[in-house]
This record gives structure tokens, C-alpha cells and sequence, in this order.
């Protein structure tokens, strides 16, 4: 088909008049290739900005690591059921403990940072406000491990770590309520019945979604031996609690004590190991698993998790749910497209006199071809556009209302709106076509 520009416009005239003349049948046909292309658009921005956040994540928790975390029994669960399915007195565990963590180092291969976390909430007092607060207690390793930066001050040193000096850092936020507009490095601020000096303040972590979780608590990091001497040490209340259950087997006779509170009796509230390659992580944390099972006296009190293959397991997720729905919008497009041809052959069949008056004044089968798929392109154009405007606007109202980060980029956007010309223009060639191989006189003789 030569081009010809005066055909070309002559073409998308009397296209332009025939949609202008069926404004509401134009529109109907439009609508899927509207809501198809609105659907993509939107998705795809939503499937970015939540991989995005999930990348965010995976930075927040920190690459190569395994986190163990303490289980606590039931509340009255004093019993075990053995294999024979018989009652029996429930195995001892230590619970998670800083040997825990020795003995990780020693055994594991290729482990670069342990950190161990104690975490007591608990008041905070300074410049006359009161504030409950999270006590935290780290180790050196801490910021490596979870990239915490400083905004102000320093980081602890091994001899404040060795020694359990009484100093802290703090989360931004209780930075600013107690010391406002004030530098806080070398204030006093009391934490429970110590008085500690502030040598640091983090950096908030993580974004808007880790700042504003740690907005309801506010931390205080302070070393973890700190922690252990000054604050709580519950390996010590853990032997306290052995003799007082052994009393109480004694006073009850043998039974073991029912319905008494759940005590927490690991040390520690979290352990994390950092691999030193990424490709060791499961195979390290089916021997950390081994290692804790054997010194917890085969007692499930732990739980060991990996946040990387977790987050990545939650990216493929994300990702399927991304293809399926673009699949389906993808599908939307395909109806649309079918939309669109049946409403071009019904337009055919409605103007077979115009098609015969036409080609008997000597417009040529490629003159009706392109009328034709001028009608169909354009509807799709139209709708094309409408369906960018509908995705944008939906994908960022479902930003505000569900608070889900979106990327919007001009990729999608040209891609569907070029997906949406294609489409008119595929299924706008069958009718053209037959428009185009209708009698002359056939067609000025049908009614």
C-alpha cells in the first residue's frame, strides 16, 4: 500500500465523521481496551513499588543473615508427649543464651558477625519527661549487621561493650522529645534506677515504614553487658525458677504445678548470624538448628529463620501475582480487541450502501481498507488514553487508601498505549478487508 498523503487524510476524515456520528458505540467498544489498559498501567506500578520495598526491606534486615528467636511454652504447659504417646515430665532447656552464641562461632564456618539483643521495656527519665521506652542491649556487631548510622555521637567501643559502662544511644525520635533543638551527646538520661550517658543517636531506619513502627516505642541501645549487670538477667531467673519448681514437685507430691504464668527464661530476645556467603545460608542455618537442638535438650524453644530467602520468597510471590494480573488485563485487551472487530463488522454490514457508493465513484479496495482500520485505530486511541488517565489515577488511589508504595514510569505507559494501537489495528483488518471485497453493485442493491 503506497502512501499517499491526501488518501491518508481523506481516510481519517470520513473515519472521524463515522465515530462522530456513533459517539456511544464508540465509547462501548472502547471500553475494554480502557479498562485493559488502565489495569496494566496500574499493576505495573504497584508490582514495582512493592519489589521496590521489598528491596528496602532486604537492606533493613541486613544481607547474609540468620535470625534466632526464643519461643515461650503455652501457659500451664509442664508436660511433653513421648513417642509412646505417655505423658512426661517436660525436658529442661537453658533457653536462648550468650553461650548459644559462642558456641555458634566456634561451630559454624564461614560466620562473620554474631549479634546477640536483650529487650526489656521499661521508663526513661531526662529534662524532666518520663517516656516508656525499649531497652535494647547490643553488641558491638549490632550496626554492621542491621546498618544502623549514626546521626550524632559515636558508636559504643569494645571496652564500653567489654566493661558494661553506663552509656546509651538513642532512636531519633526520643532524641527529639527529650533533647529538643539540643545536642544530646554527653546529656544524663535515667533508664529505670541508672542514671546512663547518651553518647550516640541512630539514624531513623529504614524509611517511612520503619519509622513510623518505631514511633510507638521509642529504643534505647545500650551495651549488652550493661543489660546483663544492671537491668535483667534471666539465666539467673531461670535457676531461681528450677528450685522453686522442684519445691513446688515436693509440696504437690510429685505433680507438676498447673495454670502458673509463663516466665521468660532465654537470655536473650534475639540472635543474629551473618553469613559470610549468601550462598551458605541454608545449609548454616540447618546446622545452627543441629547446634541449638542438641544444647536445648532437643526442646523446639527457638525459632530459626532466614529474612533474605523469606523477602525473596515474598518478591516471587509479588511477582506471579504481578504476571497473573497483567495476564488478566492482558486478557481485557484481547477483549476489547474482539469488541472492537465485531462492532467494525456490524458497521460494515450496517454501511454496505456507503462502501458501494464509494468504490462505484472509484475509491479502490485499499481506500475502504484504510477507512476502516482508521475507525478501528482510533477507538483504540481513544481508549488508550482514557485507560492511561484511569491507571494512573487508580494506581494512585490505591497508594493513599492502602498506603502501598507505586513507581510509576514511562515504559507501561508507552507500552500499553502502543499495545492499545496494535490492537485496534490487528482486529480492525478483518472487517476492513471485508468492507473492502464487497460488489459495488451488490451493495447499492441491499437494503
Amino acid at each position: 500500500m503506497n502512501f499517499n498523503a491526501s488518501v491518508w487524510l481523506n481516510a481519517a476524515s470520513i473515519a472521524l465523521e463515522a465515530i462522530g456520528a456513533n459517539k456511544l458505540r464508540a465509547v462501548l467498544t472502547a471500553l475494554g481496551i480502557i479498562f485493559g489498559v488502565g489495569a496494566v498501567i496500574a499493576m505495573l506500578a504497584i508490582g514495582n513499588g512493592a519489589q521496590k520495598e521489598i528491596l528496602e526491606q532486604l537492606k533493613t534486615t541486613g544481607v547474609n543473615n540468620i535470625v534466632i528467636t526464643p519461643i515461650l511454652p503455652e501457659a500451664g504447659e509442664t508436660e511433653d508427649i513421648s513417642e509412646k504417646g505417655e505423658k512426661q515430665q517436660k525436658k529442661f532447656s537453658p533457653g536462648l543464651s550468650l553461650d548459644d552464641a559462642k558456641n555458634i562461632i566456634a561451630s559454624v564456618p564461614k560466620v562473620r558477625f554474631v549479634s546477640p539483643e536483650i529487650q526489656e521495656e521499661i521508663v526513661a527519665v531526662a529534662a524532666g519527661k518520663m517516656q516508656k521506652v525499649k531497652l535494647v542491649g547490643i553488641d558491638t556487631y549490632y550496626p554492621k549487621i542491621n546498618n544502623r548510622a549514626l546521626t550524632a555521637g559515636s558508636q559504643f567501643s569494645n571496652l564500653q561493650i567489654e566493661y558494661g559502662k553506663s552509656v546509651c544511644i538513642l532512636s531519633p525520635d526520643l532524641a527529639t522529645k527529650f533533647f529538643p533543638g539540643v545536642n544530646p551527646i554527653g546529656k544524663p538520661i535515667k533508664i529505670g534506677k541508672n542514671w546512663l550517658t547518651v553518647t550516640g543517636v541512630y539514624a531513623t531506619l529504614g524509611g517511612k515504614t520503619s519509622s513510623s513502627i518505631q514511633a510507638v516505642i521509642p529504643e534505647v541501645y545500650i551495651p549488652i553487658k550493661t543489660m546483663l549487670l544492671r537491668y535483667v538477667n534471666r539465666s539467673l531467673v531461670n535457676e531461681q525458677k528450677i528450685k522453686e519448681s522442684q519445691n513446688n514437685n515436693d509440696n504437690d507430691g510429685g505433680e507438676a504445678p498447673k495454670n502458673k504464668p509463663v516466665v521468660n527464661y532465654h537470655q536473650l530476645d534475639k540472635l543474629i548470624v551473618q553469613i559470610a556467603e549468601g550462598e551458605n545460608l541454608e545449609s548454616a542455618a540447618q546446622l545452627i538448628n543441629r547446634i541449638l537442638q542438641r544444647r536445648h535438650n532437643q526442646v523446639p524453644d527457638y525459632e530459626v529463620s532466614v529474612p533474605e530467602l523469606l523477602l525473596k520468597q515474598q518478591q516471587r510471590t509479588k511477582n506471579i501475582f504481578t504476571i497473573v494480573l497483567g495476564a488478566i488485563a492482558g486478557i481485557s485487551l484481547a477483549v476489547g480487541g474482539i469488541g472492537i472487530m465485531n462492532i467494525m463488522l456490524a458497521s460494515v454490514l450496517e454501511r454496505i450502501k456507503e462502501i458501494g457508493l464509494r468504490k462505484s465513484l472509484g475509491a479502490t479496495n485499499a481506500d475502504i481498507v484504510l477507512q476502516f482500520l482508521f475507525e478501528s485505530v482510533l477507538i483504540s486511541l481513544v481508549g488508550g488514553v482514557l485507560g492511561v488517565i484511569l491507571g494512573v489515577g487508580l494506581a494512585y488511589t490505591i497508594s493513599k487508601v492502602a498506603e502501598i508504595p507505586i513507581i510509576l514510569t514511562a515504559g507501561p505507559i508507552v507500552l500499553s498505549f502502543g499495545v492499545a494501537a496494535g490492537t485496534g489495528l490487528l482486529f480492525g483488518i478483518a472487517p476492513a478487508r471485508k468492507a473492502a471485497h464487497q460488489d459495488p453493485i451488490t451493495s447499492l442493491r441491499y437494503e
